[in-house]
């Protein structure tokens, strides 16, 4: 049954990736080109899943609309990531007074709810992307970054660590060459659930006006623009929310998937 599950949320991400990667080539009319007298239509030959409020149509935008959330999801993962293995090698590798700052600013950051947190700085810089990617990197960073400090704490007090230091190995050799790569498996594992928590949170910003601003299409702007024509178009929201909820899934079950590879039992929170 895991088996199955696994192939079943590879073809379903291969799918949502690849359609956005080939959308120009897929989608089969402009995805930005209003036609009122064709608005708020039901499935037909012409338009499959339908058109919008301005007419435009929904199997075109719902090609283009996949990319902002993998997108934008992938980069602040990264990137959350990246500051968060750095504070964490330095405050674990390092300990005494640069352990007790670095965790202390963590905490701080941490301690924040995290849609508050995330919602004021989204707000702070502006709707649009960059808003956006700033607010989902300033509200998860601090999460990775505790649980690197935890291991790299547990890796330097390892006796091959303690060798190599009496060997003369510099710091940033051992950091580099002998604390990092040991570090792959727990930071892919992290990366990969952060994803879909990433596009839970792009969605919930975005339904609040701070995401993607259209004519961008963006599968959350579209189910925001919806709910004032839920009870006379309600493929509006059904198709694009069935979109969001298949790809949360088929990422939470590929994080979970390689957890257990990894035999690692930590989660991050945020």
């Amino acid at each position: 049954m895991e088996r199955w599950m696994g192939c079943a949320a590879v073809l379903v991400l291969a799918g949502i990736v690849l359609s956005g990667i080939f959308a120009p080539q897929l989608a089969p009319m402009n995805p930005f080109e209003p036609n009122m007298a064709i608005r708020l239509q039901g499935p037909t030959a012409a338009h499959l899943l339908g058109t919008d409020a301005l007419g435009r149509d929904l199997l075109s935008r719902m090609l283009y609309g996949g990319r902002s959330a993998i997108l934008l999801s992938l980069v602040s993962t990264v990137l959350a990531l990246g500051i968060g293995t750095i504070v964490g090698v330095l405050a674990g590798y390092f300990g005494g007074r640069t352990d007790a700052v670095l965790t202390m600013v963590s905490n701080v950051f941490q301690g924040i709810p995290g849609i508050s947190f995330m919602v004021a700085v989204a707000g702070f810089v502006g709707p649009g992307a960059a808003g956006l990617l700033l607010a989902l990197v300033a509200g998860s960073w601090a999460g990775f970054s505790r649980i690197v400090r935890a291991e790299v704490m547990g890796l330097s007090a390892q006796p091959y660590v303690e060798n190599l230091r009496v060997l003369g190995c510099s710091d940033g050799r051992m950091i580099l060459r002998h604390i990092l790569p040991v570090l792959g498996g727990t930071l892919l594992v992290l990366g990969s659930l952060r994803l879909g928590r990433g596009v839970l949170a792009i969605a919930g910003l975005s339904f609040l006006g701070l995401g993607v601003q259209p004519p961008t299409p963006d599968w959350s702007t579209m189910i925001s623009d919806a709910m004032l024509y839920y009870r006379q178009a309600p493929h509006l929201i059904i198709v694009p929310g069935a979109a969001l909820v298949l790809l949360v899934g088929a990422l939470n079950t590929g994080g979970k998937m390689l957890r257990r590879r990894f035999d690692i039992h930590r989660e991050v929170r945020g």
